[in-house]
């Protein structure tokens, strides 16, 4: 070894000695050094997330910070997306440079400036929906210099497990997506599940989520639901092919425009004279969105079965008593009866427009 690493130094030693030779006027110590302005330009928010509720207005902060030392540029360009669950896709929102404007898809109409100062960014957007939710990226273009920051948006509501008259796991993600929307919500994401089982919402049954993983969550570890020796949380079963594969489905839904109430009749009802019912009142069956908006936004509490507009019997318990959910405030679920029994009443809806 060290016969070899004398060699090396020889080697070195030589070619030194032959570039002074060739080459005598470059000097044998030379220090470059390679200075960059930082950024000139960038963005930032007050907050990183903004919480509100579906039918209300929000926010979205983005302040811009420039350099003095740049020119005024009236074709500085602010862009709004919005990301996608997965984070694989930008969807356009709002795009802004010196008098153009131009919103795009479903927050055509609904989403502006605010413009309180020439340096801000932020982005106001009115009459909420469950599909806003989310994170929305801001994006400031000036010349050569830009800068980006990422807000979320937050709703206020609730998650809630669901499968149809079929039965448990005959749901694929894009069943699973319609099975949400006929039920008045939207399919819940990862972070609106992991809040309701902070919230100690305890599911054994699989479902979908708006990344299209499978997930469930446990508060009370036991056999049949992962072991009951393993940690509470919520059971991941990865991404699963949104074709192929069949599960429950977690929805989540937030404050409503109207009235949720249970219909006063003289006597029980079929399903078919239940939709009947709520038409001849002026309202629409309800669903069962709207039936846990009620029991967890409003503190609604009836201990009466009702059918509701997929078929299913359900009543909402916020004080537990004897023959009323006794152990627990919830949404009692009795099941999808045949729709020709008349043995319950009905809930509806009627909306403020």
């Amino acid at each position: 070894m060290i016969p070899v690493l004398m060699c090396a130094l020889v080697s070195l030693s030589l070619a030194q000695n032959d570039l002074d030779i060739l080459f005598p006027e470059l000097e044998h110590s030379r220090t470059i050094y390679v200075t960059e302005d930082g950024p000139k330009l960038s963005v930032a928010a007050d907050q990183l997330k903004v919480v509100t509720r579906r039918g209300g207005n929000a926010t979205l902060p983005c302040r811009i910070q420039r350099d003095q030392s740049l020119a005024p540029n009236r074709k500085m360009r602010v862009k709004w997306t919005k990301l996608t669950s997965d984070y694989l896709k930008e969807v356009d929102v709002f795009v802004a440079m010196d008098y153009h404007k131009r919103s795009y898809g479903s927050f055509h109409g609904r989403v502006h400036l605010l413009g309180s100062s020439p340096m801000d960014a932020s982005l106001v957007i009115t009459e909420i929906t469950l599909e806003d939710y989310g994170r929305y990226k801001c994006e400031v273009i000036d010349g050569l210099e830009d800068g980006t920051v990422v807000v979320s948006l937050d709703l206020e509501g609730i998650v809630f497990p669901y499968f149809p008259r079929l039965g448990r796991y005959n749901l694929n993600f894009y069943d699973a997506e319609r099975a949400c929307r006929d039920q008045d919500a939207i399919v819940a994401s990862f972070d609106q599940l992991y809040e309701a089982w902070r919230e100690k919402l305890d599911w054994c049954n699989a479902g979908w989520l708006s990344d299209g993983t499978v997930q469930y969550p446990i508060t009370t570890p036991r056999e049949p639901c992962g072991g009951k020796n393993t940690v509470p949380g919520v059971r991941n079963y990865g991404l699963r092919d949104k074709e192929k594969n069949h599960y429950d489905v977690f929805c989540f839904t937030s404050h409503y425009k109207g009235r949720f109430y249970y219909l006063i009749h003289p006597s029980k009802l079929t399903y078919d004279e239940a939709v009947r019912a709520c038409q001849k009142d002026g309202a629409q069956i309800a669903k069962v969105g709207q039936m846990y908006a009620a029991w967890k936004l409003l503190g609604y509490d009836r201990c009466d079965a009702g059918w509701l507009a997929d078929g299913s019997v359900r009543y909402p318990i916020t004080r537990p008593r004897r023959r009323c959910s006794p152990t627990e405030a919830a949404v009692r679920f009795n099941g999808f009866p045949d729709k020709k029994h008349k043995l319950y009443g009905v809930y509806c809806f009627k909306g403020h427009n």
